[in-house]
């Protein structure tokens, strides 16, 4: 398939000829099957298990990768692929003192987050300056500030929950959903142990935890005395870790062993259907639908890019649970009906240049997005309100 071929199909499906863009990857662990993986834990340790049908049999699941952490995969492979030269991405960027870069596609909330809200654009309040206006306005269906200068919230979605507007509130749904399971998963156990090379017995009343900035003092022995007030109080080595651990089984009920499972599944879903929802009205609030064609077309490219890139990068998700690819990812072209399929072979390569090309037919219809970084300054009681956190954690930790 050619770039240009792509591209027609992405602006067809935008007009209403495709229902959505699918992509299913059947995964292994990197161990091989069978190995162990450790899937995301939630509240108190837990694992999100959870029974599904698939093919009409009752399966017992288990989420390794969460849509919204999907989200932010593709976001960290569209930074990099800006950072490295080969996208010019709208992208907002902030400088804050002893922390990294923050850009509009790390900051959780996206272009309506309280960081960028706290920052200057061009020496105004970021929702009062003049483009900052547009933005807090922008809707699906009054899109253009966002394609302008945050189209990554036309895929993974954005809500003004500072907005206070109720129902009038700016939502965009998602219009790329992606996440990855893991079938017929069977919970595991966690062992741990420890030998101390130094071979430090459970002995007592000899270890004087303080309160000033040592960790730890050794005493002689008190003959049953206790350490003055305000000293400190005598703990055992193990708890200033040193000292064996027994070794130890974890409930595989009550705690995070990890698991195993027959296969996983990565799910990405392209929503053409949500992309038609998008409007790019003229600067004289008009809408023309090739214009809005050619617009969303832009958006289907850039999330099929994520989605490629996001597969070069591999699936090393977290510690203990590295997974690979059964077989190379399959994509589909899905009709208006489950039927219909057009099967198609995507890459990197091949979304970077349909990107390209898309952006250039948008331009055509004066549709332009502003690339590259476009620098906010924070707000001076934002520089101080980090800064006295940072002191406090700083004071925290040494104490």
């Amino acid at each position: 398939m050619t770039s240009d071929e792509l591209v027609q199909l992405l602006t067809r499906g935008c007009q209403g000829q495709f229902t959505a863009l699918r992509s299913i990857t059947r995964l292994q662990p990197a161990g091989g099957p069978g190995d162990k993986v450790f899937p995301p834990t939630y509240a108190d340790g837990a694992y999100a298990f959870e029974t599904r049908v698939l093919d009409g049999a009752r399966v017992e699941t288990v989420l390794l990768d969460s849509v919204q952490s999907q989200a932010n995969r593709f976001e960290e492979v569209l930074l990099e692929a800006c950072r490295a030269g080969r996208l010019a991405l709208p992208l907002f960027e902030i400088e804050i003192p002893g922390h990294e870069t923050i850009t509009s596609l790390t900051v959780p909330h996206r272009v309506h987050d309280a960081i960028l809200r706290d920052s200057l654009w061009d020496g105004a309040a970021f929702r009062e300056s003049e483009n900052g206006k547009r933005l807090v306005s922008a809707r699906a269906w009054n899109a253009t500030a966002f394609y302008e200068y945050a189209p990554t919230v036309l895929l993974f979605g954005t809500w003004d929950s500072q907005s206070g507007g109720g129902v009038n509130t700016a939502k965009v749904a998602r219009s790329l959903v992606s996440e990855i399971i893991a079938l017929d998963a069977v919970r595991g156990v966690r062992t741990s142990s420890r030998i101390d090379p130094l071979g430090i017995k459970l002995v007592r009343d000899v270890i004087l935890k303080t309160e000033d900035g040592d960790l730890w003092r050794f005493v002689e022995p008190a003959d049953g005395r206790k350490p003055a007030k305000g000293s400190g109080k005598l703990v055992r080595p193990s708890e200033i870790n040193h000292g064996n651990v027994a070794p130890s089984i974890t409930n595989p009920e009550t705690g995070p062993g990890g698991v195993t499972f027959r296969e996983a599944v990565q799910t990405t879903v392209l929503s053409f259907t949500q992309l038609r929802k998008l409007r790019f009205p003229d600067p004289g609030g008009n809408s023309h639908p090739d214009r809005d064609a050619a617009g969303r077309a832009v958006i289907a490219a850039l999330g099929l890019l994520a989605v490629t890139l996001c597969q070069d990068e591999g699936y090393q998700l977290r510690s203990r649970c590295h997974l690979v690819p059964a077989e190379a990812p399959r994509f589909e072209f899905l009709g208006r009906t489950a039927k219909d399929l057009q099967p198609a072979e995507l890459d990197s390569s091949l979304a970077v240049d349909a990107l390209s090309q898309a952006l250039q037919a948008a331009e055509a219809h004066g549709l332009c997005w502003r690339p590259g970084p476009i620098q906010l300054q924070p707000r001076p009681d934002l520089l101080k309100l980090v800064d006295y956190s940072d002191r406090t954690v700083s004071a925290a930790e040494g104490a």
